[in-house]
């Protein structure tokens, strides 16, 4: 398919597609879709090889939370019977994070409740840093606490946190239709406070929620402007209780098609499969690492995840391998640019990916495009999401186990 061949020759260039090109990817059938994965598997091997970096969640603050987010079993309003429960002491997170190191993750995310951090929680999740890293030495930690006043990210920095996560979730065009107490533009400016901080920026989408092929692509074409070093791909998880609990959009191949564009669009960030991947990727989990180059180990926020054993023997028998403290996850030039203090990223482009309307991808070396291929046709895109497959309600379980209770952690 000239399609793909085009594709994996720009995501070898840190080229951008265009945007028909992307759409294309999504537009693709289901009989084609291991000619896709196997395209993009191509610019996934070239630039992280086999590697798997695992990440753990650590769910500091449960539920109640003020934000009416339409996808979130904590959100104002919510009936999910989720666990609820206020700030875990640093003892009690640090014990939690220890048990998916051993497990095998390499970096510890710390997640809150609520629309952002006080001076005073930002207190108290420095000292939780601080005890995970001299618990566990080589840990990454990540923090993820909502929108960031001025000043905050710079303290979490200074606590040792080496990055922080606040996801875009939908297209700016959509946002509104998901959540009112807080703005797209919000969230764009905190991923800037985390980048300006000298933090690695993590910001990712959520699919399945009822969004067309084009507020997908729009929503990773920022992404790609805004050059995170890593970018999480939730699938939606319908929970009881909130307003999107019969939103069931996604089948296996489509999550597979949206994995394969951002990966395309995105070629040498870490993309992360994230929440859902079990709900509607199920059994063709492993063809999904070819796409993808980090997965969460074990359970996620207020649901269960795929056992954590389950995690490592697929990634063993799908002929990956685990990602080692030691090992750098980002190519030799987003790591040496990192390094070297990007900051916030500002200006016409920057360090980042000079925008969505093509350019040479993020942290080209040397700022020299390569030559642009012959125009290639696509087929036509959809313009909407699949119709919904009968819902998976046996497969969502409500966590139980780990941080906030008493039972040993799924790691």
């Amino acid at each position: 398919m000239d399609l793909l061949n085009t594709l994996v020759d720009k995501g070898l260039r840190r080229e951008a597609p265009t945007r028909e090109e992307a759409l294309a990817v999504l537009a693709t059938s289901d009989d084609d879709v291991l000619d896709v994965v196997a395209a993009a598997g191509k610019v996934r091997r070239h630039w992280f090889g086999r590697r798997v970096k695992l990440n753990y969640l650590v769910n500091l603050k449960s539920g109640l939370c003020p934000e009416d987010c339409s996808y979130c079993s904590q959100r104002l309003g919510s009936k999910a019977e989720i666990l609820k429960y206020t700030w875990l002491k640093p003892d009690q997170a640090s014990a939690a994070a220890a048990a998916g190191v051993s497990g095998g993750a390499k970096r510890v995310c710390l997640v809150a409740s609520g629309r952002g951090p006080t001076d005073r929680d930002v207190d108290r999740v420095s000292d939780t840093i601080k005890a995970i890293k001299e618990q566990n030495e080589g840990v990454e930690v990540c923090a993820c606490l909502g929108l960031l006043s001025d000043g905050q990210a710079e303290r979490l920095r200074a606590a040792g946190a080496d990055a922080y996560n606040h996801n875009l979730n939908t297209s700016e065009a959509t946002y509104g239709d998901i959540t009112t107490t807080h703005t797209y533009a919000d969230r764009v400016d905190t991923v800037h406070k985390a980048h300006a901080a000298g933090l690695s920026a993590c910001s990712g989408l959520i699919a399945g929620m009822g969004e067309s092929d084009e507020d997908l692509v729009d929503v990773v074409f920022s992404l790609r402007e805004l050059d995170p070093d890593s970018v999480p791909v939730n699938f939606l998880i319908p929970m009881e209780g909130t307003p999107l609990a019969k939103e069931w959009h996604l089948t296996p191949q489509r999550c597979l098609r949206i994995l394969a564009m951002t990966r395309f669009v995105c070629p040498d960030v870490e993309v992360r499969i994230a929440g859902g991947r079990e709900v509607h990727l199920r059994t063709m989990q492993p063809l999904a690492l070819h796409l993808a180059n980090s997965i969460f180990l074990g359970d996620y926020l207020t649901s269960e995840g795929q056992a954590g054993h389950a995690d490592l023997e697929m990634i063993a028998d799908a002929g990956f391998e685990v990602e080692g403290a030691g090992e750098v996850t980002l190519p030799e030039h987003r790591a040496a640019a990192r390094d070297g203090g990007c900051g916030s990223h500002e200006g016409d482009g920057g360090c980042g990916s000079h925008g969505s309307g093509g350019g040479c991808g993020s942290h080209a070396g040397g700022g020299v495009c390569a030559p642009a291929p012959a125009a290639t046709t696509v087929p036509a895109a959809a313009t909407g999401p699949r119709p919904a497959e009968a819902p998976r309600t046996d497969l969502v379980a409500v966590r139980r186990r780990g941080a906030g209770t008493d039972l040993a952690p799924n790691a």
